[in-house]
């Protein structure tokens, strides 16, 4: 009994190892969030006009929104910018859970929409499995409240 007990340990101690060691390549992880594909599964919030929620249009520039945005992102527990750059470009995000260290993916996008107004798109998503608790949209409505 005490050996199943240390070997379910040691298993669980592996499973936790590979979830926040595995690597998290930025090339393979960029998407452009505006032209991407919606995906399928429950583990993932597109906000975009035609995704999940539709994005709000700021009364900024897209320079300003994208400082903004980059500071309320990265002000978020467990955040790190994996790649890119919000102005001019996709970034990619990287926000973990705090048991497990499970990674979310954020790819963002800043958009000029004319006369000194601009919006963003966002792909929230899961790196392991296929049902996320909400987390994405959730993380994702904290940015948007924040701003």
């Amino acid at each position: 009994m005490k050996l199943i007990v240390i070997a379910g340990l040691v298993l669980l101690g592996g499973l936790m190892g590979f979830v926040r060691l595995s690597p998290l390549d930025a090339a393979r992880l960029e998407v452009d969030p505006e032209f991407v594909k919606t995906p399928s599964g429950a583990a993932h919030f597109l906000l975009r006009n035609d995704g999940d929620m539709a994005p709000p249009v700021f009364e900024m520039s897209a320079g300003e929104l994208s400082a903004r945005l980059e500071q309320v992102i990265l002000s978020t527990p467990r955040t790190v910018r994996l790649s890119g750059r919000l102005e001019g470009g996709v970034a990619i995000y990287v926000s973990r859970s705090v048991l497990w260290g499970f990674p979310d993916i954020a790819s963002v996008k800043v958009i000029e929409t004319g006369h000194g107004r601009a919006t963003f798109n966002i792909l929230s998503r899961s790196r392991f499995g296929g049902y996320d608790w909400g987390m994405n949209e959730a993380r994702v409505r904290g940015w948007l409240d924040r701003l």
